[in-house]
């Protein structure tokens, strides 16, 4: 029996901003089986220049990130959609084991199954060293909050 992950393409305005708003949030657990579950067990991944398939790799992949992205918290943004796929640019703080402070920036592409499974997912990232004091982004987005953009620099 296949697994739901609602809502299903083809998505609307809104069903689109909560998707994305449903995966920020997920990531923002820093769980990775939950964080995998939102996805195909065949999903494909391109992030940065590291190519994943599969959720146990999806889990190890998440894993690790976590382990040197410490105090990781993240925004997305709706940048686009059409029937199944969604586009969005996305910010996430986070600090190394050294205390550096880090702001990435990136866009990701997705393509959904039937069931509302993510099987496909292509981020493009860049990393910018900030002070402490620049930080912007802490802890998870309130809900007061949901759906708001985040401000570039």
């Amino acid at each position: 029996m296949p697994e739901d992950r609602p809502p299903y393409p083809p998505f609307t305005r809104e069903t689109a901003l909560r998707k994305v708003q449903a995966a920020e949030d997920a990531w923002n657990t820093r769980d990775p089986r939950r964080v995998a579950s939102a996805y195909t067990p065949d999903s494909v991944w391109r992030n940065r220049d590291t190519f994943v398939r599969g959720r146990a790799e999806i889990v190890t992949f998440l894993t690790g990130k976590w382990e040197r992205e410490l105090d990781y918290a993240l925004r997305k943004n709706l940048w686009a959609f059409t029937e199944n796929r969604i586009a969005v640019r996305f910010q996430y703080e986070w600090h190394d084991q050294a205390g550096q402070w880090w702001r990435s920036h990136g866009n990701e592409l997705w393509e959904f199954d039937e069931h509302g499974l993510m099987s496909r997912r292509e981020a493009s990232i860049n990393d910018v060293a900030i002070p402490e004091t620049e930080r912007r982004i802490h802890g998870p987005r309130p809900k007061e909050e949901h759906g708001a953009d985040i401000p570039l620099r």
